[in-house]
């Protein structure tokens, strides 16, 4: 059997907070495939945002493993792990993260041109072409609607052609129309680069697209684990 693209191990996940120590994760073992689509669902504060960040290597898990492409994100440092994400993860979030002193093409070409590649603009313009921002190209956060510019951070996301794409709530802070949209855009581009393909979502018609779905509970993987699972 291959390897999993993405493998955690008994990962626990703990923050302190002004009240103290706050377990977040708890024993969370889990195996996803190459290519695979995974949907993250459950009730809000269940932990389907703090697993993607430990997917992500956002987050330290406070013990287990966490791997990505048989790479412990565990024992890296934050330097370690930034060049990881850059070389072979994308992560959209429901904020869109841009830099509003940057055109939409810079906001993609400018992660690009950081990691070293010499066509980043022209990469940075084929991925908002196949967003659909061919005439947006430079405008300014400012300039865009929300679903424009949920678009960018998707085009930002893809542009590095990852292995791996992270996804929270990519829909959450938009209208039905363009959470649709860009819904389709999602899974176009995981199809296009072939990127394995984790999401949270609330959106029971998103999960419902993915491959697997794992329910989350007060920091556990619940034990049913299927297509009609979201909330």
């Amino acid at each position: 059997m291959a390897e999993p693209i993405l493998s955690l191990t008994d990962a626990e996940l703990a923050l302190e907070g002004n009240a103290g120590r706050v377990e977040i994760l708890h024993g969370i073992t889990l195996e996803i495939a190459r290519g695979e689509t995974v949907g993250l669902v459950g009730p809000s504060g269940s932990g389907k945002s703090s697993l993607l960040m430990l997917m992500g290597g956002l987050e330290q898990a406070t013990s287990g493993s966490v791997k990505a492409l048989g790479h412990d994100l565990t024992a890296m440092n934050e330097d370690a792990l930034a060049r990881f994400r850059r070389e072979h993860m994308g992560v959209v979030f429901q904020s869109f993260h841009l830099i509003p002193t940057m055109t939409a093409l810079e906001n993609v070409a400018t992660p690009l041109e950081l990691a070293g590649a010499e066509d980043a603009f022209d990469r940075a313009e084929t991925e908002l072409s196949a967003v659909g921002l061919a005439d947006r190209l430079h405008h300014y956060p400012s300039q865009l609607s929300g679903g424009e510019q949920q678009r960018v951070a998707l085009a930002r996301a893809a542009a590095p052609r990852p292995d791996i794409l992270l996804a929270d709530e990519p829909t959450g802070n938009l209208d039905e129309a363009n959470g649709a949209a860009i819904m389709d855009l999602l899974f176009g581009l995981r199809d296009r680069h072939g990127a394995t393909l984790v999401l949270v979502t609330h959106a029971p018609d998103l999960a419902a697209r993915c491959d697997r779905v794992i329910r989350l509970r007060d920091g556990r993987i619940a034990p049913e684990a299927t297509r009609d699972a979201a909330e």
